[in-house]
C-alpha cells in the first residue's frame, strides 16, 4: 500500500516520491512493562545508597583484616561511637554549631558575589575589578589567611566567617560571571526589546539564562565553604561558647579515641550528602531540569 505525496499547486499528483505505510499490527508493542528490580535500580537514590553500602562493607573488612582499631576502627565500632555521641548530645551540638557559623560564612560570601558579578555585567570597570580580584585570590588557599584572620579578629566566630567567605566568594564569582559571559546575544537582545536593562536584564535575563553555571558555583562554594570551616575549627577550636565538628574532632584526635574521630568524620560526610541529595538536587530539579536546561 502506497500514499502518494501531496499534489502540487495544479493538483498534479507527484508520483516519483512515495512513501510507504506500514500496517500498525506488523509493529509489535512499542512499550513494554518493567520487572520490579528493573524499576528499583532505576532509582538514583537507590543505586547511590548501593555504593555507600559496598563502601561500608570494604571498609569493615579492611578494618578486620588490619585489626588495629587505634590506627583504623572498623565501620561497626564507628557507628557505636557515633550513635553514643548522638545520644549524648555532644555530636548535635557540635553540628549545629557548625553549620551556624557555616550559613553565616556562606550566606555573606553569596551576597557579596552577587553584588560584585552585577557590577562586572554592568561596568568594564567592575569587570575589570572582578577580573583581578579573582586572578589575585582564587588560588589563595583559605588555610593561608588563617593566622591573618586570627591576628585581625581574634580567636571566635568572627575569624572563621572570614576564611568562609574568602574560600567561597572568588569560586562562586567566577562561575557566576563566566554564566552570564555565556548567555547569547539573543536572549540579551530579547530582553531589551522589552526594555530590560541594568538589574533588571541581570535579574530576569542573565540569572536563569546562566543558572547551570551559578548552580555549579554554589556546590563548587559550598564544599569549599564546609572543608574551609572544618579546617578553621581545628586550628581555632572554640567559636564563641561552643565547640564545633572541627574541634570535637581535634578533642577526640588527642584524647586517642580514634574511632570518635571517624565519627566527626562521618557526620561531616553525611550532613555533606544530605546537603548535596536534598538541597542542590532540588533546587535542580525545580529549576534548570525543570527549564529543559540539563539532560536527565
Amino acid at each position: 500500500m502506497t500514499d502518494l505525496a501531496p499534489t502540487g499547486a495544479r493538483g498534479i499528483a507527484r508520483p516519483d516520491i512515495e512513501r510507504t505505510t506500514t500496517d500498525v499490527s506488523e509493529i509489535g508493542d512499542i512499550s513494554r512493562p518493567i520487572g520490579f528490580w528493573e524499576g528499583v535500580f532505576a532509582i538514583t537514590a537507590v543505586r547511590r545508597a548501593l555504593v555507600l553500602v559496598a563502601l561500608a562493607i570494604v571498609w569493615e573488612v579492611y578494618a578486620r583484616t588490619l585489626s588495629n582499631p587505634l590506627m583504623f576502627p572498623s565501620f561497626s565500632d564507628t557507628l557505636v561511637a557515633w550513635w553514643s555521641d548522638v545520644a549524648s548530645g555532644r555530636l548535635p551540638s557540635a553540628a549545629i554549631t557548625s553549620l551556624q557559623v557555616l550559613l553565616i560564612g556562606y550566606g555573606t560570601a553569596i551576597a557579596i558575589s552577587a553584588v560584585m558579578t552585577t557590577l562586572a555585567v554592568a561596568t568594564r570597570i567592575g569587570t575589570d575589578i572582578l577580573a583581578t580580584l579573582t586572578a589575585m585570590f582564587n588560588p589563595l588557599p583559605a588555610i593561608a589567611i588563617l593566622p591573618l584572620a586570627l591576628l585581625w579578629f581574634g580567636l571566635g566566630t568572627t575569624s572563621i566567617v572570614f576564611v568562609i567567605v574568602h574560600s567561597v566568594l572568588w569560586a562562586v564569582s567566577l562561575n557566576t560571571f563566566t554564566g552570564f559571559l555565556s548567555v547569547s546575544q539573543t536572549q540579551r537582545m530579547a530582553g531589551r526589546n522589552y526594555g530590560l536593562g541594568g538589574l533588571r536584564m541581570v535579574v530576569f535575563i542573565l540569572i536563569p539564562a546562566a543558572f547551570p553555571s551559578i548552580l555549579a558555583g554554589l556546590k563548587i562554594g559550598w564544599a569549599f565553604a564546609w572543608r574551609t570551616l572544618i579546617a578553621a575549627e581545628l586550628v581555632f577550636g572554640v567559636s564563641g561558647n561552643a565547640a564545633g565538628l572541627g574541634w570535637y574532632i581535634f578533642e577526640a584526635r588527642n584524647a586517642l579515641e580514634t574511632a570518635s574521630v571517624f565519627a566527626g568524620l562521618l557526620t561531616v560526610i553525611l550532613i555533606g550528602l544530605a546537603v548535596e541529595g536534598l538541597v542542590f538536587r532540588t533546587i535542580e530539579t525545580m529549576t534548570v531540569r525543570k527549564w529543559g536546561m540539563q539532560n536527565h
